[in-house]
């Protein structure tokens, strides 16, 4: 059912309302209504919703603006709603925004209408795993830190396996399998394949490097494949040795997804039931300030590998 709002017949031509095709306006309210929202489609509700509170405008009057109701705009600022670019981009006008890069980056995101290669895990894995590979595969560069594990991109699949068997009573629980979560695990790696891959920083602990999540031999070829992902262009990684002092951030686990446009870069914490996403510019500055600390006790990309280089030996 169309949610057309009824003053649009009566304005002149020209009006907002009547700045898209009737068929655009079809092809948007063919799409509107989502049975399955993402956590990348709440978040440009999100943003919507905070620049017209930032103007005071009221969800009324926006929706107006744009040939629409309030009940519409309430799904949209929701994500439960397709909006469309044109649309994102009228309303940004009525807010006043004048950040044209943001703009163009909403409206790109409002456009999306293709599935990425993990929705065929949809029913399969936690919603927040396929979020997660999504924020991943559309960011512009990805800043990891973490204490004792490998960063999950850069995991073999033995390693994987491990940690996965581990707790493969709790997987049981949710209906997900080893091999499941194992395979969608390494096809996250797909973001290194894309065209303008992200850039990928990441800081682990020496304690990371060293931790046995199975034996000797998985152990020395999850070390290898590091050294061999250090040398490609985009991935940089570094250690925090066990010898650096100041360094009390054991609880410092977190992926900072950073977009082309700051305000829209969010960071993933894992806990104990899944990923928490956050997005606030307050959230943001402080997960910032918290990579530089821990960036300041990790070794330099040289020094590191010749860690890495050490400890493998030692195996």
């Amino acid at each position: 059912m169309e949610l057309r709002n009824r003053s649009c017949e009566v304005r002149p031509i020209g009006a907002r309302c009547d700045t898209l095709a009737p068929q655009a306006r079809e092809k948007e309210d063919d799409m509107a209504r989502r049975t399955i929202v993402t956590a990348r489609q709440e978040r440009l509700g999100a943003e919507l919703r905070k620049l017209r509170e930032r103007a005071g405008v009221s969800a009324r009057d926006a929706a107006t603006a744009v040939g629409r109701d309030q009940a519409w705009l309430s799904h949209i600022e929701a994500g439960n709603a397709a909006v469309g670019a044109e649309r994102t981009r009228l309303l940004a006008a009525r807010y006043g925004v004048e950040d044209a890069a943001l703009v163009d980056a909403l409206a790109e995101r409002a456009a999306e209408r293709s599935r990425g290669w993990w929705e065929k895990y949809r029913g399969r894995m936690r919603s927040q795993a396929l979020d997660l590979a999504e924020l991943e595969w559309h960011a512009s560069a990805l800043q990891s830190v973490q204490i004792v594990n490998v960063p999950g991109l850069l995991q073999t699949e033995d390693y994987v396996r491990s940690l996965f068997a581990y707790v493969a009573d709790e997987l049981e629980s949710d209906d997900v399998d080893v091999d499941t979560v194992t395979a969608f695990r390494l096809q996250r790696r797909a973001v290194l394949e894309r065209d303008n891959p992200p850039a990928i920083s990441t800081i682990m602990h020496e304690a990371a490097l060293r931790m046995r999540v199975s034996d000797r031999k998985v152990a020395r070829d999850q070390l290898h494949f590091l050294l061999a992902a250090s040398d490609r262009s985009e991935v940089t990684i570094r250690v925090v040795p066990f010898e650096a002092e100041g360094f009390a951030g054991m609880g410092y686990s977190m992926l900072y997804a950073a977009d082309r446009v700051a305000t829209l870069d969010t960071v993933q914490v894992d806990h104990l039931h899944g990923g928490v996403f956050f997005h606030a510019e307050e959230q943001l500055t402080k997960y910032r300030n918290r990579w530089n600390k821990v960036e300041r006790a990790a070794l330099g990309p040289r020094e590191t590998r010749d860690l890495i280089h050490r400890i493998a030996r030692e195996l």
